[in-house]
């Protein structure tokens, strides 16, 4: 998961442990890209609005390495259908407004896990 706020990573940290899933919580863009084994990651939680590099620019990012790029499944409290059509045409999985429901998350994340 890569969010700037430390509360929501911890709430979803805590949520997606409960229930079976090893979570990496990242502060920023820069901080996941800074992360060598990245070939294990499943999915990615994506906040869109974040300090330096957003989440739609990192997802150009991973989009432009042409390797293995996990599912990515944003949240964020600017879900425009500019981001939207953005996140979406550049292979998002989902966009889920915040503050998300804990059922749809999971249900976005199974769904984006089992389609890889």
């Amino acid at each position: 998961m890569v969010d700037d706020d430390e509360a929501i990573r911890e709430a979803l940290d805590d949520l997606l442990m409960s229930i079976g899933f090893r979570c990496l919580s990242f502060v920023s863009a820069e901080d996941f890209l800074a992360r060598a084994d990245r070939p294990g990651i499943a999915c990615i939680i994506l906040d869109v609005r974040m300090p330096g590099l957003s989440g739609l620019e990192l997802q150009e990012r991973l989009n432009a390495d042409g390797g293995r790029r996990p599912p990515i499944v944003f949240m964020t409290s600017y879900a425009d259908d500019t981001t939207r059509m953005r996140a979406m045409g550049g292979g998002a999985c989902d966009v889920l407004g915040k503050p998300v429901d804990a059922h749809i998350l999971i249900a976005s994340l199974n769904s984006a896990i089992a389609a890889a």
